[in-house]
């Protein structure tokens, strides 16, 4: 199947617009591969150092016969996604042993929930945490021990941080390891339907616990369709996991022997090798390309929308949300995984899951299929999932869909687009998400209302000063102004007033991710109201439109009238819960659209004073 004309250009335009950033990242790691910091380089006071507590891989370690694997982990057992991966690094060191490597742990990095922090102070460290997780990372590897990479990771910023920092060592090897999702507890529209009536003070908290505890209830990662599931099917996509492993459960046979397999496969892949692999060199063009399509393709958060371009930017790679918005047009929803269906990840992995997906996807000319991945036998091994057979991994031809309930193949797709457009307009630049809204609902022209703060627009339902077509505009919400936390808490309140029959949207410069539900959206929206963008200039009472038909955000006024207004000031980030620890992120941050880093910008502007970009 040829490749769809839409994607190749796509591609195409990635290609030009990065061909200068590129070409000096690629030069970067040729450089560190052949002369940067490694054990052939280190004193022997250096080395004894590193394995001075190796135990039994000691010897092998100092006599640099064979790979030494570095773990970067984001394990705690708070979490339940990383609480699985407190055995791992003994695991991997074992396995490593079977083909006469080591391995080590390099370092760890934080892990921050999203769901625990949810409307709390230190969601306002959630998105600069990536930066810290990619910072941490690079910690790790900075000791030059490794000649390979086994990174631990699931969450919201914890893959995307992992994934920058392990790309500024992009010649070494890498694979990602996932742990899986949890077991399936109540429905999702069960746990929707109490947080509803919670909202409108008709259940008490204990009945909200019960039903939040009923579905959040076991190791692994959470099972509805957001920002960390959305990570595991990305990292498939562009071919950094094994084939089929994104959705395994955790604590299974074959969870363990995936973990193996992926530990024996990264030691074949290193530089002394004839099939080195480096990481630098899977994540190119295409590789980006792909993660975009699957994003769209499934309906997975909105939050890739920025971490795919910071991504990207560590590779030397320069993608934007014109780009996502023209593959939209072309690549079809595929899935229908809560928030977008009833069903969870565990329901899409058993009616054939990312195997049956890529499959498709390869069949429509909607992937590219010539992506260099971690493992051998090129993209292609993609469409197969692995399974148990007489207590031996082995990877089968998955076959189409089980369930068209659940996944379908492009040529009957839930949508015939990927449900993401861009929005412009002289409200300024942003995200909407289409794939979970009724079409009905996609132009509302309503009064707005402003507000500063989530829980001001809560009060102000309680109160009844909602109950009305309305669009709900939250803004100082943005990078710079608070560190753009998420607004869920907002998700079941505006639910409420839709369900009464009013017209109702949200629009704001914060982030709603992957689980942000069936009540229209215009998010990221920049430049953010801290830097004088346009939302700052909104009254209470404006007229305004937001339509995801013709992708416009506008407020209904005299242009002239428009101009005049003089842009509001809120407040910032504050002091307490360690916010003011990343005051410095908050100074230093760059647009959503160009991934929202404060690192990434320092390293640009570093790039730029000497001539790399």
């Amino acid at each position: 199947m040829s490749l769809n004309p839409v994607l190749t250009a796509v591609t195409d335009r990635v290609i030009e617009r990065s061909a200068r950033s590129r070409r000096h990242y690629l030069d970067l790691i040729a450089r560190e591969k052949d002369a940067g910091i490694s054990r052939p380089h280190l004193a022997c006071g250096n080395l004894a150092h590193a394995f001075a507590a190796a135990g039994e891989d000691k010897a092998g370690i100092r006599a640099q016969r064979a790979m030494n694997i570095g773990i970067i982990t984001s394990y705690n057992d708070m979490l339940s996604a990383h609480q699985p991966y407190g055995r791992y690094p003994d695991q991997i060191k074992l396995f490593a042993r079977e083909v006469g490597a080591t391995a080590q742990v390099a370092g760890a990095t934080p892990a921050m929930c999203d769901g625990v922090t949810q409307g709390q102070p230190g969601m306002e460290l959630s998105l600069f945490s990536r930066d810290v997780i990619a910072m941490s990372t690079a910690v790790g590897l900075s000791h030059g021990m490794y000649e390979g990479v086994a990174m631990l990771g699931i969450c919201d910023k914890i893959v995307p941080g992992l994934l920058m920092g392990a790309l500024r060592f992009g010649h070494l090897p890498t694979i990602l390891i996932p742990s899986g999702p949890m077991p399936s507890g109540i429905s999702n529209s069960e746990k929707q339907r109490v947080r509803q009536l919670y909202a409108e003070g008709k259940v008490d908290r204990e009945r909200l616990m019960d039903a939040e505890a009923a579905s959040y209830h076991a190791p692994g990662t959470c099972t509805f369709y957001g920002t960390a599931n959305t990570n595991q099917m990305l990292m498939e996509v562009m071919g950094l996991h094994l084939p089929g492993s994104s959705f395994v459960p955790p604590n299974t046979k074959l969870r363990q022997e995936l973990t193996r397999a992926a530990i024996h496969r990264l030691t074949q892949i290193g530089p002394n090798g004839n099939d080195y692999r480096p990481l630098g060199h899977c994540v190119d063009e295409r590789a980006i390309v792909n993660a975009a399509v699957g994003l769209l393709a499934t309906g997975g958060s909105t939050n890739l929308a920025i971490h795919i371009p910071a991504m990207a930017r560590a590779a030397g790679i320069i993608i934007d949300w014109e780009d996502l918005d023209r593959l939209s047009a072309v690549v079809p929803q595929l899935t229908r995984v809560y928030p977008n269906g009833s069903t969870d990840v565990n329901g899409f992995h058993q009616v054939g899951g990312m195997s049956s997906l890529i499959g498709s996807l390869l069949d429509a000319g909607l992937l590219h299929p010539d992506i260099l991945t971690v493992t051998e036998g090129g993209f292609t091994r993609y469409r197969t999932a692995p399974h148990m057979r007489d207590d031996r991994l082995v990877w089968e031809e998955a076959g189409p869909s089980r369930d068209d309930t659940v996944l379908r193949a492009p040529a009957n797709p839930f949508r015939k687009d990927g449900g993401m457009r861009l929005m412009q307009g002289n409200l300024g630049r942003g995200i909407y998400k289409t794939s979970a809204v009724a079409p009905e609902r996609w132009t509302i022209e309503a009064p707005a209302r402003i507000f500063e703060d989530q829980q001001d627009v809560i009060d102000a339902f309680k109160a009844g000063e909602l109950d009305r077509d309305v669009i709900v505009v939250v803004r100082f919400q943005g990078p710079a102004a608070n560190g753009m936390p998420e607004l869920h808490r907002l998700t079941p309140t505006l639910s409420v007033l839709q369900d009464r029959g009013h017209k109702v949207a949200l629009m704001t410069d914060g982030r709603m991710s992957g689980a942000s539900g069936k009540v229209p959206a215009a998010i990221h929206i920049g430049p953010e109201a801290h830097a004088g963008g346009p939302l700052s200039r909104l009254r209470d009472g404006d007229m305004v439109r937001v339509c995801a038909r013709s992708g416009r955000i506008d407020v209904l006024m005299d242009a002239a009238q428009w101009e005049q207004r003089t842009p509001a000031t809120g407040p910032r980030g504050g002091f307490g819960t360690g916010r003011e620890l990343f005051a410095l992120m908050r100074d230093g941050v760059d647009s959503p659209e160009r991934g929202a880093s404060a690192i990434l910008a320092a390293m640009d502007h570093m790039a730029e004073a000497e001539g790399l970009s």
